[in-house]
């Protein structure tokens, strides 16, 4: 699986900026990523039950004939970027501005939209890169009568096994309409995020590790503060997903067939089990921080009982030395002989005596 590389979420990352759309005409189709230099690459999949075309095109006109076709097709586009080739697909395939404007916004929320003759569904792919990097793309799906279209804004994704299915005619893929290559699609993206929440597991039990073992004090708030952040992240993400879901199962047109809707509530039932898993993890990291500002108020507390009870001790003897201190002349023990060693005998039982006394109360 070919992967980009993203920024770490530790760091701040520069988000698009969205001024230059502010007074735009509404489907005004306008790039807000920042990956403006990327090439247009377009991998386009024809297929029927027998036989398959798999290829690469240069240009998006390549496959408007699709349209026209008994087969299924999956025109896969990478490259956001190139707004006037989306601009050409959408004149085409008869998209509405709207669409083609949610398409090239990459901060869209995962939402499902019916326009009688297609459907638009758009969510967010995530993965890890290397068990760090937290890599979240947005992803565009026009779902017609025999084809699909997705959109994505960099080479790169996770559906290498759904295209070794249609090339290796794996499956059911190759049997059902485009509808259930939709499903497909999401139920990559979805298992997918078992990965990441199983990445997010491992992350939150290193750092209860670290926690309990008083490993990296000085910056283990600020680890638990950046993966709180990519746990929220994480959730925005995904808990629309279910809602997009729930309607596409429950969609009455001819775009969805009841042979399809089992497997979409397949894919509801999987998002529900990651949205607790997610909910569980944020309890888990809000415990951590919790537990951490716990553990320094202890540390804190042992410190100032250190501190207390050695003033405790010295309270009396500074007592004792002020008064004899003093500058009188008539303090009859300054004539007595011993008296210095007898003072310093005082001073030394007293010492023992609350040293004792404390151990006994267990304060030491």
């Amino acid at each position: 699986m070919t992967k980009k590389k993203p920024s770490r979420l530790s760091k701040k990352k520069k988000k698009p900026s969205h001024k230059h759309k502010v007074g735009q005409v509404p489907g005004s189709i306008i790039y807000t990523g920042n990956k403006v230099e990327k090439g247009l690459i377009i991998e386009l999949f024809d297929y029927t039950a027998d036989t398959i075309d798999h290829r690469h095109i240069s240009t998006v006109e390549e496959a408007f004939n699709l349209k026209k076709t008994e087969s299924n097709s999956w025109l896969n586009i990478n490259g956001l970027n190139h707004v006037h080739s989306i601009e050409s697909i959408g004149k085409h395939y008869d998209l509405h501005p709207l669409v083609l404007e949610d398409i090239v916004n990459i901060n869209q929320r995962p939402k499902l939209d019916d326009y009688e003759d297609y459907l638009f569904v758009t969510l967010r792919m995530m993965y890890y890169e290397n068990s760090d990097i937290l890599v979240s793309e947005q992803v565009s799906l026009i779902l017609g009568s025999n084809y699909l279209i997705s959109f994505q804004e960099a080479e790169g994704d996770v559906f290498d096994e759904v295209r070794q299915r249609l090339v290796n005619s794996k499956g059911r893929v190759r049997f059902m309409h485009a509808d259930y290559l939709l499903y497909a699609l999401i139920d990559s993206i979805v298992d997918h995020y078992f990965m990441v929440i199983e990445t997010l597991g491992d992350k939150i039990e290193d750092l209860e590790n670290q926690l309990f073992e008083g490993l990296n004090q000085q910056t283990i708030v600020h680890e638990i503060q950046s993966l709180k952040r990519e746990i929220l992240r994480v959730r925005r993400s995904v808990f629309p997903v279910r809602e997009l879901i729930n309607k596409i199962e429950k969609y009455e047109n001819h775009l969805i067939t009841e042979n399809s809707k089992i497997y979409y509530r397949d894919v509801y039932d999987h998002i529900i089990q990651v949205s607790e898993h997610i909910e569980i993890y944020r309890e888990m990291i809000s415990g951590l921080m919790e537990m951490h500002m716990n553990a320094m108020s202890n540390r804190m507390n042992e410190v100032m009982k250190v501190l207390t009870v050695m003033a405790s001790i010295f309270i009396p003897l500074t007592f004792i030395a002020g008064i004899y201190g003093m500058n009188f002349e008539n303090i009859p023990e300054l004539k007595f002989q011993y008296g210095y060693y007898v003072l310093w005998g005082f001073m030394v039982v007293i010492v023992i005596f609350m040293v004792l006394y404390f151990k006994r109360k267990k304060w030491l």
